[in-house]
């Protein structure tokens, strides 16, 4: 998985409107998993964070995001991401051996909006799985707690479908 962040932002394809999609239109997502992403991608800057949530099914499905597991990006780079592929296959052997699922996709957008760019929606392989962004921006920070921005993305055959996060 590789992707550019440095294009998404206000009026990309990639910040849908208010239509619904395939579901889940909101699902939970443990406080706990939020701070594991929340410090990863404060420890990797000023480069992209990425890592996957293994689920007990799909979040489509009605599964729950069980536990988040960091990964290596690769690329080393503000502007794309690469889960590693060793990283990768052996999460893979792992998940399927324990009959989970990723559940979700996750990577920092160190400078721009928690919305898939262009590239992102290219590369989305897993069409069971979230694809959470976080953004690092202080412009896209909570005004009240200043916690970065995360946000949930279902991304079918290159359209994306919201899914809010509680």
């Amino acid at each position: 998985m590789v992707s550019d962040s440095s294009r998404a932002g206000s009026g990309d394809p990639a910040e849908p409107g208010p239509a619904r999609g395939p579901g889940p239109a909101e699902t939970a997502l443990p406080a706990s998993i939020r701070a594991a992403i929340v410090a990863q991608a404060r420890a990797e800057y000023p480069n992209e964070a990425c890592g996957l949530i293994v689920g007990s099914a799909p979040a489509a499905d009605g599964g729950t995001a069980l536990h988040y597991v960091p990964m290596r990006n690769k690329a080393a780079s503000p502007y794309r991401y690469e889960i590693h592929p060793d990283d990768l296959l052996r999460l893979t052997i792992e998940t399927d051996d324990a009959d989970q699922v990723f559940w979700g996709i996750v990577h920092s957008h160190t400078h721009t909006p928690a919305a898939p760019s262009p590239t992102d929606i290219g590369l989305a392989f897993y069409p069971d799985a979230l694809y959470l962004l976080m953004s690092l921006s202080e412009d896209e920070a909570d005004p009240t707690t200043g916690e970065p921005s995360l946000r949930a993305w279902r991304i079918l055959d290159g359209v994306v479908h919201a899914v809010a996060l509680t």
